[in-house]
């Protein structure tokens, strides 16, 4: 999944200063109303107190006057002070891997080469180089994920994982790492399971994974009635509701679907949509404005959030 960072080699970038209520209010916006394939959009605080960032990155050149018209009815005039800038592919790989710093989720440990002497011994280490690759578990929608999946083995061993739109592949990777069982993984995006199957390489798992390019479940390997007793989506909201009854229908009886991608206003509308599958709130994350679903069958009385 895009999960709110940069798309697959994206040639311009949209950066506007602004507070944290309009931030978030454009972030809404640009993603409800751009292709999520063409556009990825994300904001965040700058310094502690102090104002906001938000940054739209795009496919192919975007219509800027189209683009502040769209913003104005939130930030006025200074919709007019947001800048666009070319992006050179060369810059954004520099860039990607100066930025990608050790992400932990109890022994799961997401990291780049260069952080490989942080590694424990009792680490289930993931090496990830960003490259042009999306999903590096930096994202609080991916990180949510992987805490999720950490406090479901505390009572459960699943057997049967599928990672639907699995990006760079760090879920799909954690559960096989952990369980060293085959993990079935699919995404929309060639590219991305180009990435995915070298990266598998990298960490000595590719027996492991069971890679598809496709929508949705939209493969053989996928399609499977009531097989899977834990489903990964870290998408958005929107392809998250109209996976619903395809999810459902190939979770086991008593399995297990972890959503992401989602933004708290997201949540009571996905939650609806599932819950019409017979699907309900058992756990709950939020990490840096986004949140993470722990749904099962049946009325599962719904924990505290993490």
């Amino acid at each position: 999944m895009l999960e709110g960072l940069h798309p697959n080699r994206p040639t311009h970038v949209f950066r506007i200063t602004t507070d944290e209520r309009s931030a978030r209010a454009m972030t809404d916006m640009i993603g409800e109303i751009f292709d999520p394939a063409e556009t990825a959009v994300a904001s965040f605080e700058t310094e502690d107190g102090g104002p906001w960032m938000l940054e739209a990155y795009f496919a192919h050149q975007p219509d800027e006057a189209a683009i502040r018209s769209l913003l104005r009815p939130i930030v006025g005039a200074e919709a007019d002070k947001g800048v666009f800038l070319p992006l050179e592919q060369k810059d954004w790989v520099k860039a990607s891997l100066e930025g990608l710093k050790p992400v932990r989720a109890g022994r799961i440990f997401v990291h780049g080469s260069h952080d490989r002497h942080e590694r424990r011994t009792s680490d289930v280490a993931i090496e990830i180089e960003a490259g042009l690759a999306f999903g590096t578990g930096h994202h609080g929608t991916t990180k949510g994920c992987l805490l999720a999946f950490v406090d479901e083995l505390k009572t459960r061993t699943p057997r049967h994982v599928l990672d639907v739109g699995t990006g760079t592949g760090i879920l799909a990777f954690a559960a096989a790492k952990v369980l060293k069982r085959p993990v079935v993984a699919g995404d929309i995006d060639p590219e991305a399971v180009r990435v995915a199957r070298e990266n598998a390489r990298l960490n000595g798992i590719g027996a492991f994974m069971k890679l598809y390019v496709g929508p949705g479940i939209r493969h053989a390997e996928a399609d499977r009635a009531g097989h899977f007793d834990l489903v990964f989506a870290n998408i958005l909201a929107k392809p998250l509701r109209m996976l619903a009854p395809s999810l459902a229908r190939v979770a086991s009886p008593d399995g297990t679907i972890i959503l992401s991608g989602l933004l708290a206003r997201d949540v009571p509308g996905v939650l609806s949509t599932y819950a019409h599958q017979g699907w309900y709130l058992q756990r709950r994350y939020d990490l840096d404005g986004w949140a993470a679903l722990v749904l099962k069958r049946g009325s599962a009385r719904p924990q505290p959030r993490q």
